[in-house]
Formats: structure tokens, C-alpha cells, sequence
């Protein structure tokens, strides 16, 4: 696609991704050019500097970038990403890549160039509060022109000093742990592994353990995803126990739900054939680590086949990680499976022979990439556009429209009427008018059964979804009714946990002390601090040798936790009166609380929130007192959390990570500023990956030990090094036991 790319600027061809007045999507091919804070776009590639694009946006530090995953849009795989106003969400621009590196890249860059600091050379700063300042603009560029001189250009105290090295560091553990895995033996050029917690000093093995094969494969990471995420007849090249598969639902971006059905000769004789019902969740990571998760559901459209027994996976994925720069992959296969046999059938040893064939897939798959002589990404596209719905790959439709007369001159006419719309709509200046456009009825396909059961998709966590998925707010009657329909069937839950528990209604709560403390982690559904030194931060020379150290202690003293449900988002939670921050205000001393206030989303939202307290005045710490007084987009390019699963399966380990994370980059944070508190709330549904996550360990949350630790990034010889604000350890939290909040 002639990308080309430097830091906080690139330019190459997008999918502009509109809805029209039914709220169906459709595409527009498009050339961007991110450049000095502008992303311009264009019909064609630009042969000067000076020709003026179709559209323009500004990007600046209270613009977004969230990730979207993969999409179908009428029959073409889309990586689709959503730009948004933190101000006004509901300006936004969604645009769609035709791979995963791609859309990375554009996601990358478009957060560097918001983190940098914007200036306009034909402007005056105008200082003025978050809640003034003007919308995302996208404006053709003679309207561009004439109001320049009319409009106020936001002024912020960001760090642009973040902007250097925000993606700088390597995707290494940040955690202090040892190795769950021990190795058992040698085969096929693969290491293998167990977790060493079924495999006791006298050689015993659990009765459904934990296994990874460990090889590298000479792939790039991307192709190796795309080869691992296809269903088709391609898989059968290397997965000798695959016979058919398909998608059953598809829940968003990142998540899906998929059937697939195995081969019995590889199984031991008299075996009856197996299949298996997943739940399918994958991730792209800065380094260009692809992450694919499994575990086991229940689906209604699913329900067990004569001839099949379905087997459950408790755990089990792929990790495929770039090495020797990038032109191979070290790639890591688990499964931990209940085969489901009759044990005077077969030994526990057999079925543990089983899992171990299994993961040697993993030897096949190497082959098959050594022995390529062909790039088969295109047939591999064309798989993964059928398995969810889309037979034609997007070059083939190129093809169809060069070959095809008719088809031309209809294109040429839409983009005709096109060019006089946005003429029309000079005047607007929000991305939401971006979904205005003549030629939206052009791209509705002949109805098939894939387009049936799109209406019907719907992922459980669809509630956090709804600020980056906006339709027109002028809709037609039909529209409505159409709307109407969808907003219905997707009450429906279409799959089920293995793992899921019921709820039971509980007495309402004391903001502070809804869940109790145990130092000693023995009781479950209890907090304690973490140990500081299992973390690692930045050093006094870590700007030069990029070292980090052992945490030594913390900043504050974490004196209260709140696990509760409740049917909206619980805000604010410092200013309640009955909340232990007002007992403390109310006594007027000099503590200072620091909440963390994490809202969840599920069948009901959950709100986990932490509260840390201080007797230090602020002042004796310029980097907290910068954070606690300085505005949202300086809060965002600071606030780190450090994630760490100490106790929990695999499945859940590799989904949380070990890795420092810039939350307010990742996910929206809200702050709340009181007397004696800063409160911030975290909305993990704003984020399709965060959203995936947090169903995945909610799933598994009464077997997990978390621990976490906050602080506020040092970027400069001054602010290093760095210390931690504050420790947390949750210890086996039960959501059944979580109380309601007081409405």
C-alpha cells in the first residue's frame, strides 16, 4: 500500500469508514498524510505539497486512538481504528487498514503526533478550560481557511517530552516472578514445557496439565497470525487434527466465538471424535507480539453434534513474538484440556499423550513456513473474508471494477455527486458530517445469510461500546425501525462462561470499605498491600542506560478498597458523604487521598476501586503535585499501572500481561479534583482490547491472585527515579460476594 512512516508522521491509503442512514457501515478508499499535527486526506496520491486535500483534521492532545480489531465491512477484512474527541465523542473518524502492521503503524503515529505539542504559527494561544474548548474539527480546506482567523486553538500543559520515548521501551517484563513453566522434554525440534504447579517433586502429574511447545518459525509475526486465525482449507496444510471450523459469532474487534471440529485418527483407537467450542480473543502488541487466546463457552447457536464429544479447554493459545529482526518468530503453543473420557477407558497418561501430540502442531507449522515458496497471504485473506463473510478479497474487487464498464462509470458518478456533496458542506466542521455522504446506498450488497446474522452479533460487553459506535442523529423512520430491532436482539446474550457464577443481591456498602482487609492473603474476596520490590521502575540513569530497579517502597499507604455492582457507572466516589475520604475531611487533618476508581463492564458494571492516603504535603513532591494539579492531558501521559497475576491460569496471566501501561493512553480516565482527594475514574470498556480482557478474567476471577502497582512516570534527570504511589494484592475476589452501591 506505499506506506511510509516517521516519527509522529506517515502517509499511505486508508478505508474511511462511514455509516449511512440506516446506520449500516460502508467504505471509501482514501490517501492520508499525517503531518505537523494535520491529518489531511486525499482521492488520490497528492503530486505537490500544495494540492488541497478533500479533508482536514487537527490532532492534538485531546484526540484519541483506540483500537478496533478486525471487521467486516460487505465482504473485505478490515484492522479498523477510531479517532475520537475526549471532549465530545461524539466527533470521531473511524478508518480501516488492510492489515494488522498497518493499522499499528497509523495507530502509533497518530498517538505520537497527540502527544506533541501543538502550535499553529497563524494563531495566538488562547488558555481556556477543558470543557470550552472547541470540538475535533475536520473541515474542507476552504472552510478551513476562512475561519481561521475565528477559531481558538487549545492550549495544554501536556509533556511533550513523553513524545521521544513513548514507544522506546522494549516489551519486557516489568515484574519480578519466576518461570511457571518447567521443562519435561525434547520432540520434533520442540522445547516442551508443563507449569510446574501440576508437576509435584515425585514426577505427578495433574489430571488435565499445562503444556506449551516452544519453537521458532521462520515467519514474520504478522503471517504467522494471519495462518493461526484462518479456518479455512489452508489449515489442513499444518494442523493435522482440524477438520472443519467456523465462526459462530462474532463479538467484536478482538473477540469471537468459533466451533471447531477435529479429526479421530490421531486419536487412540476406539476414540470417539472431538470438537470444541471457543472462545476466540487476539491482541497486537507494541513490539509486534500477537497474542491468541482460547478457553471454552457455552453458545445457543451452538449446542453439543451427534457424533462429536465436546471436549473442554481450559485454557490455551498462541504467542508469537518477532525475532532477528522480525524475519522470524519464537512461537509458543499451550492447551490445558479436559478430553472428556471415560477414566476406565483411558489412563490420565494417555490423555495427557493427547494434549502433547496436539501442541506439536506447532513442529508443522514450522514446516510449512520453511518450505514456502509463495507469499499466500492473499489466500489467507480471502479465508479469514469468508469465515466471516466475505468471499472476495479487496483485490479482487479492483479487479472486478477494471474489468467491468458499467461498474466504472457508476464510480465515476459517485464520486462526481461526492465531490459536489462536500462542496455543499463546506461549512461543517465536526468528523461526525464525514458519514454524510451522496453515494451511501452504492456499497449495500445483495442480502446474504453472513448479513443476517450480523444483526444478531452481540458481545456482553456491548454496554461500553456506545461512545465509539455513534450513528447519524438525524435518522429516517426505517432507520429507526431498523435501530429499534438491533438494540433488541442485542439484549439477548448469545454465550456463556464455563466459569460464570450467580450473582446474590448484598447489603448496601461504606464507600472505602466494601471489601475487607487481610494482611496475611488468607482469606478470599480480601485486599492487602503488594511487596514494592516485585516491580520494576525507572532508575536515576535510566535515560541513559535504560535501566530499571527494584521498587523500594511507596509514596502513600493504601487504607481502603471498594469491590461493588451496580446498574451504571459509579462516579466520584471521594465526594459521598459516606465515604471514608469525607470522615477524614470531616476531622479536617492534612491527609490526602489518591483513588483509583475502575469501572467494568459485564451483565452489570462493576466498580473496583483503591484508596491511598497521604500526610505529606503535596509540595514535597513536585511530580505529584504536577499530577494532582495539572489538567487531563498532562494526567494521561503520566499515570502508569503495573499488572501482575501471581496466582491464576495461564490463559489469564498471558491476557493481564507483566508490562507497564500509560492507562490514560490506553483507555479514558476521568479525574475528579476535590479538597483533600484526586479520584480517577477508569472506564474499561472505552477500549475493545481492555473490554476482552476484563470478560476473560472476570471469568476466571475466583481462582486469581492480582497484584498491582501505580505510580507517575519520570520523564526527566529531575523527576528520576522514580517511586511507586502505592501497592494493591487481591486475593481470590468472588463477584457474587460484591455488594450493591448505595443508589
Amino acid at each position: 500500500m506505499g506506506i511510509s512512516q516517521s516519527e509522529g508522521e506517515m502517509e499511505g491509503w486508508l478505508h474511511l469508514i462511514r455509516f449511512n442512514r440506516f446506520g449500516l457501515q460502508y467504505s471509501r478508499k482514501r490517501y492520508f498524510i499525517l503531518k505537523d499535527h494535520s491529518l489531511r486526506s486525499f482521492k488520490t496520491i497528492p503530486m505537490s505539497q500544495n494540492e488541497e486535500p478533500v479533508r482536514s483534521a487537527i490532532i492534538d492532545s485531546y484526540i484519541r486512538v483506540t483500537d478496533n480489531g478486525r471487521e467486516s465491512i460487505h465482504r473485505k477484512v478490515f484492522f479498523l481504528f477510531t479517532l475520537y474527541n475526549t471532549s465530545n465523542h461524539n466527533d470521531q473518524l473511524k478508518l480501516g487498514a488492510s492489515s494488522p502492521e498497518e493499522a499499528a503503524r497509523w495507530i502509533r503515529s497518530l498517538q505520537v503526533a497527540a502527544l506533541k505539542e501543538y502550535q499553529d504559527p497563524e494563531q495566538e494561544f488562547v488558555a481556556c478550560s477543558k470543557r470550552k474548548w472547541p470540538s475535533l474539527r475536520t473541515e474542507n480546506i476552504f472552510h478551513d481557511r476562512l475561519s481561521s482567523s475565528k477559531r481558538a486553538i487549545r492550549k495544554t500543559s501536556i509533556d511533550w517530552t513523553l513524545s521521544s520515548t513513548v514507544h522506546a521501551e522494549a516489551m519486557t517484563s516489568d515484574v519480578i516472578a519466576p518461570s511457571p513453566w518447567k521443562i519435561f522434554g525434547c520432540q520434533n525440534g520442540l522445547r516442551l514445557f508443563k507449569e510446574s504447579k501440576d508437576w509435584d517433586s515425585r514426577g505427578h502429574w495433574d489430571d488435565h496439565p499445562a503444556i506449551m511447545a516452544v519453537g521458532i518459525v521462520d515467519g514474520t509475526s504478522e503471517a504467522i497470525f494471519r495462518t493461526l486465525m484462518s479456518l479455512g482449507s489452508s489449515r489442513s496444510e499444518w494442523d493435522f487434527c482440524f477438520y472443519r471450523g467456523s465462526v459462530v459469532e462474532h463479538l467484536d474487534g478482538h473477540t469471537d466465538i468459533i466451533h471447531k471440529q477435529l479429526y479421530s485418527d490421531w486419536l487412540p483407537w476406539g476414540m470417539q471424535r472431538r470438537d470444541l467450542l471457543l472462545r476466540r480473543y487476539w491482541r497486537r502488541e507494541d513490539d509486534g507480539t500477537y497474542v491468541i487466546l482460547y478457553h471454552s463457552v457455552i453458545h445457543k447457536k451452538c449446542p453439543p453434534q451427534k457424533g462429536y464429544v465436546r471436549a473442554c479447554l481450559k485454557s490455551g493459545g498462541f504467542v508469537v513474538t518477532p525475532v532477528n529482526q522480525g524475519k522470524q518468530s519464537l512461537v509458543r503453543h499451550m492447551l490445558s484440556i479436559d478430553w472428556k473420557y471415560w477414566k476406565l477407558y483411558l489412563r490420565p497418561s494417555s490423555a495427557r499423550s493427547i494434549t502433547i501430540r496436539m501442541v506439536e502442531r506447532l513442529a508443522a507449522l514450522r514446516e510449512l513456513f520453511r518450505v514456502k515458496c509463495r507469499d499466500s497471504s492473499e489466500l489467507l485473506t480471502e479465508e479469514l473474508a469468508r469465515e466471516i463473510g466475505m468471499p472476495r478479497s479487496e483485490k479482487e474487487d479492483i479487479k472486478t471494477e477494471v474489468q467491468c464498464p458499467e461498474q466504472v462509470k457508476k464510480m465515476e458518478e459517485v464520486d462526481l455527486m461526492e465531490d459536489e456533496m462536500e462542496k455543499a458542506v463546506s461549512g461543517r466542521t465536526s468528523l461526525m458530517d464525514l458519514n454524510d455522504a451522496a453515494d451511501e446506498f452504492f456499497d449495500v450488497p445483495e442480502p446474504t445469510e453472513y448479513d443476517q446474522y450480523e444483526n444478531e452479533w452481540h458481545s456482553e460487553l456491548s454496554a461500553g461500546q456506545n461512545s465509539l459506535n455513534i450513528y447519524q442523529s438525524k435518522l429516517s423512520s426505517a432507520a429507526v425501525f431498523v435501530k429499534k430491532i438491533h438494540d433488541r436482539r442485542a439484549q439477548k446474550k448469545g454465550y456463556m462462561d464455563l466459569q460464570e457464577v450467580a450473582r446474590e443481591d448484598s447489603i448496601s456498602c461504606f464507600y472505602g470499605a466494601t471489601l475487607q482487609k487481610d494482611p496475611t492473603c488468607a482469606l478470599p474476596c480480601s485486599w492487602a498491600e503488594g511487596d514494592p520490590s516485585l516491580f520494576l521502575i525507572r532508575g536515576p540513569s535510566y535515560l541513559q542506560d535504560h535501566q530499571k530497579v527494584k521498587a523500594k517502597g511507596t509514596l502513600m499507604q493504601m487504607v481502603g478498597a471498594d469491590w461493588m455492582r451496580s446498574d451504571k457507572r459509579e462516579d466520584d466516589l471521594g465526594s459521598r458523604p459516606d465515604s471514608i475520604v469525607q470522615k477524614f475531611a470531616e476531622l479536617g487533618g492534612p491527609e490526602f487521598f489518591f483513588i483509583v476508581n475502575f469501572q467494568i463492564p459485564g451483565t452489570t458494571m462493576s466498580t473496583l476501586a483503591f484508596y491511598y492516603m497521604t500526610k505529606t504535603p503535596l509540595e514535597e513532591n513536585p511530580l505529584l503535585h504536577s499530577f494532582v494539579n495539572g489538567d487531563d492531558a498532562y494526567r494521561n501521559s503520566r499515570f502508569k499501572l503495573i499488572p501482575y497475576i501471581s496466582q491464576g491460569s495461564w490463559i489469564v496471566k498471558q491476557s493481564v500481561g507483566k508490562k507497564a501501561c500509560l492507562i490514560g493512553q490506553a483507555l479514558e480516565v476521568h479525574y475528579y479534583r476535590g479538597r483533600n482527594y484526586l479520584e480517577l475514574e477508569v472506564d474499561v470498556g472505552s477500549s475493545t482490547v481492555a473490554r476482552g480482557v476484563a470478560s476473560l478474567v472476570l471469568g476466571y476471577l475466583n481462582n486469581l491472585v492480582i497484584e498491582m502497582a501505580f505510580l507517575i512516570q519520570a520523564n526527566t534527570e529531575e523527576e528520576l527515579p522514580e517511586v511507586l504511589l502505592g501497592t494493591c494484592r487481591l486475593n481470590h475476589l468472588d463477584i457474587s460476594k460484591s455488594p450493591l452501591a448505595i443508589q
